[in-house]
């Protein structure tokens, strides 16, 4: 791929979290499994019916405005978006061409174009025999699209941008953003370059995974190049991705937007957005949550862990909360310790007094690895005080130099081969020798004080 130059946009999909949907008052229930049962005459576009803006909706998209620093709209408006397809019961869809809700900003480093509000469409099942089921439950579903800049060269970081928009959308509980069930969908625009020569865009529509998005670029930047190797042209087109073939497949000839015939919505008023007191700058701000890289460097400063449990806790807020529930009244020098336990043996999170009490004891080399492990597991199905469960199954850790000789003696007398090994100079014999001490006092010596016991005996 020498000398080819990658370009990547993408165009990302996301249903807001509204009780409603849009343009009217039928219910958004992502989870309703009957079809059709969320319908009503404005949102299955019947002649002589009237929308009504969402305004929560309108908020909702502001407000991600805002936490990426986006220029927020003065005047807005709605537009229709015309084309012909068997989900879209209106003919068009409602959608904003030239006065976005915002304008610019950054994610992850990448520059934003526009982020602006339309309504869903239904959707369509095609594997029913030979014939194809539409449900217009999803049909007026409130639905942000963002666009970023052709400022993407590879797929590592495409994939990352849309997963970090994932967690924005989360943190300020603007939608679900679940891709499984088709509540953020990722469509990427991808061309290759050579010599400064401007490629061909092809689109690759409804990416449903993060794996998905970074396999499709990655396979259509190796498509470019090949054809381009061969001398011959990529297609402006859409092409869709096939999961099992791990392939692009193409889909259709690429609508450029004067094919859409967009023109303002006749039944829509005309937004003021900043004459709406709610829809401020400072209202907006503060009404911001802490976002996921504010919290990022908050953790990494206030706790000094390492990066990636710090990036474990910002994508799992329900840890994130366990952690900054039991480590502000542990010793700072005890943060990483909880931080390992809480990611390598806590199946669930168990009473915070009694993991912070274990994280003291294994601090404090009262009990060893294995015994935290032990009492872990025991308070993940009872209650009960650490301490005494540590002393009732016998794993209070033995540190008494004379207590361990009687175990040293065991165990140098039982294991000659590894003493004599570690007498002629292999050192890992020592390590093997501990392990078997630790093994005869069933986990209750302190590893420490028994190396340096078994070292004094044979030397």
């Amino acid at each position: 791929m020498s000398g080819y130059t990658p370009t990547v946009g993408l165009e990302i999909h996301a249903e807001l979290r509204t009780k409603t949907k849009m343009f009217c008052s039928s219910k958004n229930d992502t989870e309703e499994k009957r079809a059709n049962a969320n319908i009503c005459p404005v949102c299955m576009g019947y002649p002589g019916t009237l929308p009504v803006i969402n305004k929560e909706a309108v908020r909702l998209v502001l407000s991600l405005g805002t936490a990426v620093g986006g220029e927020l709209a003065d005047y807005t408006e709605f537009d229709r978006k015309n084309y012909f397809y068997p989900d879209i019961p209106k003919g068009y869809q409602i959608s904003q061409y030239a006065y976005p809700l915002v304008k610019g900003g950054e994610i992850a480093g990448v520059a934003l174009t526009r982020v602006h509000l339309e309504e869903d469409t239904a959707k369509s099942t095609h594997d029913t025999g030979d014939q194809s089921l539409l449900d217009f439950n999803r049909a007026g579903v409130p639905l942000m699209e963002l666009v970023t800049e052709p400022v993407i060269h590879d797929a590592e970081s495409a994939a990352r941008f849309a997963k970090e928009l994932q967690l924005l959308l989360i943190y300020l509980g603007a939608s679900f953003a679940n891709m499984e069930k088709g509540e953020m969908r990722v469509e990427a625009n991808i061309s290759v370059s050579k010599d400064d020569t401007l490629g061909t865009k092809v689109e690759v529509k409804n990416l449903n995974s993060f794996k998905a998005v970074e396999k499709s670029i990655r396979y259509e930047i190796e498509r470019h190049v090949a054809l381009l190797e061969k001398g011959e042209k990529v297609m402006q087109e859409t092409r869709g991705w096939d999961e099992n073939k791990e392939a692009t497949f193409s889909q259709r000839a690429k609508e450029d937007s004067h094919d859409y015939r967009y023109f303002p919505d006749p039944d829509l008023p005309k937004l003021f957005v900043r004459e709406m007191p709610e829809f401020s700058t400072e209202a907006l701000r503060a009404s911001l949550p802490e976002l996921p890289w504010q919290k990022r460097e908050r953790f990494l400063r206030e706790f000094g862990i390492k990066s990636e449990d710090v990036e474990f806790y910002v994508r799992d807020r329900a840890w994130g909360a366990y952690f900054e529930t039991v480590a502000p009244s542990l010793e700072k020098e005890m943060y990483q310790l909880a931080s390992n336990y809480i990611l390598s043996d806590l199946k669930e999170p168990i009473d915070p007094e009694s993991f912070k009490e274990v994280i003291r004891m294994i601090h404090g080399e009262e009990i060893s690895s294995r015994g935290a492990k032990d009492i872990l597991k025991y308070l993940h199905e009872n209650d009960g005080d650490p301490k005494k469960i540590a002393e009732e199954k016998g794993l209070i850790q033995k540190s008494d130099a004379g207590e361990l000789k009687l175990i040293a003696e065991k165990v140098i007398a039982e294991n000659a081969a590894a003493v004599q090994e570690y007498k002629n100079g292999k050192v890992s014999s020592l390590q093997f020798l501990v392990g078997q001490g630790m093994k005869a006092s069933k986990g209750s010596a302190n590893p420490g004080v028994l190396k340096g016991v078994l070292e004094e005996m044979l030397a």
